[in-house]
């Protein structure tokens, strides 16, 4: 019987040992794997500082506010690059290490593996939000809380969901093609950096591409946190389209994942991928 994340038979409900056991063996990999630190936390970091100087010397201009625009930008971006990162990248250690195929002949459901992955992505994301928000706050003297707790805490959860999709689908793509083609897990998101308008208003970019900024639910969360730098209240219309057109693209994302991880079973890709 194929696997499925959306009914599990009676011996196959999730455990609450076996997430908790993926989430610690994820933050083992990421305290003790220099590789993921460096990607993670230090890339994130020099980030941060960099484009912090850069939005220096954009506030001694005559258009201050591009300085804001890319300091906000910036930490919010993280959020997507860290935690989509964490989940296809986070299964790509287990295939180095020829353990994936081991953690599956336990009983363990595709379910937790996946909950626990984005769970993991959830926390190393939190922490290295923190650590660049206090980066800003102290070298730049830039408060990401200047845009409203409540519009931090909604551009979190919709910046996460919409990672955990990208993610999802990234680690069913390889799990199916194997990894000949895992320069996706590094690269792949950053194509929507500009077609999201990470860092400018979606006014700067062509017409055909500022229609297709709408389909993606980060636009509608930039473009609100560069207004909330400004007013911070709650645009709860702008939040609601990124939510509901997140909640589309994560189902889209769990089905997708679930039929290339069968398919990948059914021709033998799967047991391949540790070759």
């Amino acid at each position: 019987m194929k696997t499925s994340f959306y009914k599990l038979p009676e011996e196959e409900q999730m455990s609450t040992q076996r997430i908790k056991a993926i989430i610690l063996q994820e933050l083992y990999i990421t305290k003790h794997s220099l590789e993921v630190i460096i990607d993670l936390f230090y890339f994130s970091v020099i980030t941060i500082i960099v484009f912090g100087l850069v939005s220096v010397y954009l506030s001694g201009t005559n258009n201050p506010l591009s300085a804001q625009y890319i300091l906000v930008g910036m930490i919010l971006w993280e959020i997507i690059r860290v935690t989509q990162y964490s989940i296809s990248v986070g299964a790509l250690w287990n295939i180095w290490s020829r353990n994936l195929s081991n953690m599956f002949v336990a009983p363990l459901t595709l379910s937790e593996y996946m909950l626990a992955a984005m769970i993991a992505g959830l926390i190393k994301t939190g922490i290295i939000l923190v650590i660049i928000s206090v980066i800003a706050a102290f070298l730049f003297r830039f408060n990401i809380l200047n845009i409203g707790i409540v519009n931090l805490l909604l551009a979190f959860v919709n910046l996460t969901i919409f990672a955990w999709s990208v993610g999802i689908i990234i680690l069913a793509v390889i799990f199916r093609y194997g990894q000949r083609i895992q320069a996706l897990a590094w690269g792949l998101v950053f194509l929507f950096q500009p077609l999201t308008a990470a860092f400018f208003p979606v006014s700067v970019l062509p017409e055909p591409l500022r229609l297709l900024a709408y389909v993606f639910p980060p636009t509608y969360v930039f473009e609100a946190a560069r207004v909330a730098l400004i007013n911070p209240s709650v645009n709860w219309n702008t939040m609601g389209i990124s939510f509901a057109q997140n909640i589309i693209y994560f189902l889209l994302s769990l089905w997708f994942f679930n039929y290339m991880f069968n398919k990948s079973k059914d021709i033998g890709q799967f047991a391949k991928n540790e070759g």
